[in-house]
C-alpha cells in the first residue's frame, strides 16, 4: 500500500515537473548564445540551456556524494581492521598471567 502511494507520488512529481518545464519553455521562446570556453553555441533555447545546467549540477552533486560515501566506507573498513587488531591484542593480554601480585 505504502509503496503504491510512493510510486504514485513520484510519478505525479515527475509529471508536474515536466508540466512546469513545458510552461517555462512556452513562456520563454527565445534563444541565447552559450560559450563554454572551447566551444560556442550560437542559438540555444533558454529551456534547453537551463535543463542542461540543471542536469550538470545534479550529476556534479551525485558525484560529490558518491566520493563522500566511498571515503566513509574506506574509513569504516580501516576502523574495523583497527578494532579487530585491538581486540586480538586485548585478548592476548588477558591470557597472560599476573606477575605483580607478590
Amino acid at each position: 500500500m505504502l509503496v503504491t502511494i510512493r510510486k504514485f507520488a513520484v510519478i505525479l512529481a515527475l509529471v508536474l515537473l515536466a508540466l512546469i518545464a513545458a510552461v517555462f519553455s512556452y513562456a520563454n521562446p527565445g534563444t541565447l548564445p552559450i560559450d563554454i570556453g572551447f566551444m560556442r553555441f550560437e542559438s540555444v533555447p533558454i529551456g534547453v540551456a537551463l535543463a542542461f545546467a540543471l542536469a550538470c549540477g545534479w550529476l556534479f552533486g551525485l558525484a560529490c556524494a558518491a566520493f563522500a560515501l566511498l571515503r566513509m566506507a574506506r574509513e569504516r573498513r580501516q576502523m574495523r581492521k583497527d578494532l579487530r587488531f585491538a581486540e586480538a591484542e586485548l585478548s592476548s593480554l588477558r591470557s597472560l598471567p599476573l606477575n605483580d601480585a607478590n
